[in-house]
């Protein structure tokens, strides 16, 4: 499946006394490298919500391997897991610059219609996108 790798360099304010990202940060990373991967497709995720469709987390999991410190520059891996219909789900893998495997994880969204506030199918434009 498609995916798309972003760089990230880890700032002050995300990391705890001892100088390590604090383990709530990574739900920002892995959002970063979601709305990365839209971008490279094509979409934008804010003229997604002005046409009426929000896309809120359902699902999130991370396994923490090794941690990210201060000014280290990580890249966050999004890999679309299979083919959206009424979610999109996808895997992450955030390595630091040596290519360790610092954490692992996965989301899943859910494609919202935001006039009726139910599930809807994924945008055809996506559907196109995904299969080129």
């Amino acid at each position: 499946m498609k995916s798309f790798e972003t760089k990230i360099r880890i700032r002050y304010g995300e990391t705890d006394q001892m100088g390590v990202v604090y383990h709530g940060n990574y739900s920002n990373f892995l959002e970063i490298g979601r709305i990365e991967w839209l971008r490279t497709l094509g979409v934008s995720y804010k003229q997604m919500e002005l046409d009426g469709i929000m896309l809120p987390v359902i699902s999130l999991s991370l396994k923490y391997k090794k941690p990210a410190c201060y000014d280290d520059v990580i890249s966050v891996k999004t890999i679309l897991k299979k083919m959206p219909t009424a979610t999109i789900e996808f895997d992450y893998e955030i390595t630091n610059e040596a290519g360790e495997i610092l954490t692992l994880g996965n989301t899943i969204l859910a494609f919202i219609n935001m006039k009726t506030n139910r599930p809807t199918r994924c945008p055809k434009f996506i559907l196109d996108k995904l299969q080129n």
